[in-house]
C-alpha cells in the first residue's frame, strides 16, 4: 500500500504561540519550528509553555531535520527544551541561527546540535522532503516561508508573514516564487491566520519610522526612552537613523535587547554608525536632550528595564518629569493590565507617554485579509489548513478560502494532535497523536502538571489551614494540640474565636475516631479534613486548603 503524508501539528492552534508542525512520510519526519507560549493567568508561578513532545522523542530515530521560519520566541523558544530530548540538525537563515546559537550556549547545548544556515532561494534535502526557503516579510529579519517537495506533493507552509511593498530593510517578499510554485500544482497550504480578523493591508514598516521622526522633534528637550520588542530589528534600526539624524546616543537596556544588538550587529543586519551607540553606565555624563534609551518591556513584564525604571528598581535609570516615554507595541492578548499599570505608573512619575493607541507607533508583522487573499491567490492549493491563530482566526481565515472559490470540503480546521493524512488526490483526519501543554517551571520541565496547578490555584484563591496533633502511640489518646496554623486564610489575631471553635471541631473529630476504635491514620487525617471544611464553608463560605499533620509519640 502506498505510504501518505501525514502533517501533525504540534502546536499554534487555537492558540497564539509554541508554534510547531510535524511532517511525515514513510521512515522520514521533520519539523517546522518549536515555539514557546507564555503563560495565562491561571498558570500560577510557571513561566512558560511548550508543547508536549512525547511523539517525536518516540520516533526521534526518523527526525530528518528541524526547519525554522524566523527568530521569534513563539517559533523557536521550545529549541532548547526539543534537543534536550532528542537531538536533530537545525536548519534557519543566518539571523534566526545567530539567535538559536545564542539559547544553545544558553542551555550548555552548542556543541550537541548541528546548526545549518541557510539563505532564503536555497534547498535543502531531509529524507524523502525537500524544503525550499522563500523570503517573506515579517517583523524580525530573515523571516522565511517553506514549499516542502514530499512524494505526494508541495506543502507550502507561509510562516509569520506580512506583503511589505516598502521593508525598512531587504526586499519586498517573494510574491513571484509563490506564484511560480503555485504554477507548478500545491497540494496543501498551511497560512497565517493571526490577523484574519482585520480587513485590508498591514502597513509598512516605514510608517513608524515616519512617526518616530514625528515624535523625536517635538521632544527636542527631553530624553527619550523608547520600549519595543528587542527581535523588532527593523524598528531599532530605524530609531538608531532618526536619534542619529538628530544627533542623539543610544543606549539599551535589558538582557535580550543586548544579546540581539549583539547577534545583529555581528551579521550585519543593524548598520549604525561608529559611536552612535555608547554604554548605558555613561549616559549620566550626557545631557538629556542627547539621548534615546532602548528598553525592553513593551508587553509590561515584571522585570523588564521598562518595569524596573517606572517602578524605581533600574539600577541606572531614573525616569524624571520631562522624560518622553514612547512604547512602540500592540499589547499582546492578555498582558493589557501589566501594560496599562506600568503607563499609570510612569505617569504618576511626570513622564510624558506616547503608546499604540497613538498613531502610527506600531505596525503588526502578520498579514491582513487582502493580503491573505493574494497569497492564496498565488499559490492555488488543493488543500488548505488555516494555522497560528485562536479559533476566530481560523474559521474566519477558511471563510476567506471560500470566499475565493475553495470547496468547504478541501478545508480543514484542526486541534493539536491532529493527524492530517494526505496522498495526491485525497486529505482526511486520522486520529491523534499526544499534545497539549508542557510547563516549565524554573529549571523542572514538566513536573508541574494539572494537578500542581489546581492546587496552587486553590491556594491563591482560598489560602491553606494545617492542623498538626500528636497522638498517643499506645491507645492513640490526644497528646498534644490540635494546633492550627493558617496561610493566606485571615488574619489569626483578629479571629481567635474562629480559631478556637476550628481546634474544638478538630478535637471532636479525633475523639470520635477513638471511640470507633479507628487507629489508621489516613482515616482520621480524612475525618478531621472532612469536619473541618464543612464547619468552614457554613460559617465563612470559604474553601481553604486542609492539611492534616498527625505525628504519634
Amino acid at each position: 500500500m502506498a505510504e501518505k503524508l501525514k502533517i501533525i501539528p504540534l502546536g499554534g492552534l487555537n492558540e497564539i504561540g509554541k508554534n510547531m508542525t510535524v511532517l511525515e512520510y514513510g521512515k522520514d519526519i521533520i519539523i517546522v519550528d518549536c515555539g514557546l507560549g507564555f503563560p495565562d493567568d491561571e498558570m500560577y508561578g510557571v513561566d512558560l509553555v511548550i508543547a508536549d513532545m512525547t511523539y517525536l522523542v518516540k520516533n526521534k530515530d526518523r527526525i530528518r531535520g528541524m526547519f525554522l521560519t524566523h527568530g521569534h520566541e513563539d517559533h523557536i523558544g521550545g529549541i532548547p527544551y526539543a534537543m534536550e530530548q532528542f537531538r536533530c540538525p537545525i536548519h534557519a537563515t543566518r539571523l534566526t541561527a545567530g539567535i538559536v546559537q545564542l539559547k544553545l550556549e544558553e542551555h550548555q547545548l552548542q556543541n550537541a546540535v548541528h546548526l545549518f544556515t541557510h539563505e532564503a532561494g536555497e534547498k535543502v534535502k531531509a529524507g524523502c522532503f525537500t524544503v525550499e526557503f522563500i523570503h517573506v516579510n515579517h517583523s524580525i529579519a530573515d523571516a522565511v516561508a517553506f514549499a516542502i517537495k514530499t512524494p505526494v506533493g508541495t506543502v507550502v507552509m507561509t510562516g509569520d508573514f506580512k506583503i511589505d511593498c516598502t521593508p525598512a530593510s531587504g526586499d519586498m517578499i517573494d510574491l513571484a516564487r509563490f506564484g511560480e510554485i503555485g504554477k507548478m500544482g500545491v497540494l496543501a497550504l498551511l497560512a497565517d491566520s493571526t490577523n484574519a480578523e482585520r480587513p485590508g493591508y498591514t502597513p509598512s514598516e516605514r510608517v513608524v519610522g515616519e512617526s518616530f521622526a514625528k515624535l523625536f522633534q517635538k521632544a527636542q528637550h527631553k530624553r527619550i526612552i523608547v520600549a519595543t520588542f528587542s527581535s523588532n530589528l527593523n524598528r531599532i534600526q530605524q530609531i538608531i537613523d532618526v536619534a542619529s539624524r538628530y544627533g542623539r546616543k543610544v543606549a539599551v537596556s535589558g538582557r535580550s535587547m543586548e544579546n540581539m544588538l549583539k547577534v545583529a550587529q555581528e551579521l550585519g543586519y543593524l548598520k549604525v554608525k561608529p559611536g552612535t551607540i555608547v554604554d548605558l553606565a555613561s549616559i549620566k555624563s550626557l545631557p538629556k536632550n542627547k539621548i534615546v534609551i532602548v528598553s525592553t518591556g513593551s508587553q509590561g513584564e515584571n522585570m523588564s528595564a521598562l518595569y524596573r525604571m517606572a517602578f524605581s528598581t533600574h539600577k541606572q535609570v531614573d525616569i524624571t518629569a520631562g522624560d518622553r516615554i514612547i512604547i512602540s507595541a500592540s499589547a499582546i492578548p492578555g498582558n493589557e493590565k501589566s501594560i496599562s499599570n506600568i503607563i499609570n505608573e510612569l505617569y504618576r512619575k511626570g513622564a510624558d507617554v506616547v503608546y499604540e493607541k497613538s498613531e502610527g507607533l506600531h505596525v503588526s508583522g502578520h498579514a491582513c485579509q487582502e493580503e491573505l487573499k493574494i497569497v492564496h491567490g498565488l499559490v492555488k492549493p488543493k488543500f488548505f489548513i488555516p494555522v497560528h491563530g485562536e479559533q476566530r482566526h481560523l474559521q474566519l481565515h477558511a471563510k476567506l478560502a471560500q470566499s475565493m472559490g475553495m470547496n468547504p470540503r478541501n478545508i480543514h480546521i484542526g486541534e493539536i494532535g491532529t493527524v492530517f493524512e494526505f496522498t495526491g488526490k485525497t486529505c482526511k483526519v486520522n486520529g491523534t497523536v499526544p499534545a497539549g501543554r508542557v510547563f516549565v517551571d524554573g529549571s523542572g520541565v514538566g513536573d508541574v502538571g494539572s494537578v500542581v496547578l489546581r492546587d496552587r490555584k486553590h491556594l491563591a484563591e482560598d489560602g491553606m489551614i494545617v492542623v498538626c496533633v500528636n497522638l498517643s502511640s499506645e491507645d492513640g489518646s490526644i497528646i498534644t494540640g490540635p494546633d492550627i496554623i493558617t496561610r493566606g486564610f485571615i488574619y489569626v489575631k483578629e479571629s481567635e474565636d474562629l480559631m478556637d471553635e476550628l481546634k474544638e471541631v478538630a478535637m471532636e473529630a479525633i475523639d470520635r475516631c477513638q471511640r470507633k476504635r479507628v487507629r489508621d491514620w489516613s482515616a482520621i487525617k480524612s475525618a478531621i479534613k472532612n469536619d473541618l471544611s464543612g464547619y468552614l464553608y457554613k460559617t465563612t463560605k470559604r474553601n481553604p486548603m486542609i492539611l492534616p499533620v498527625i505525628m504519634e509519640i
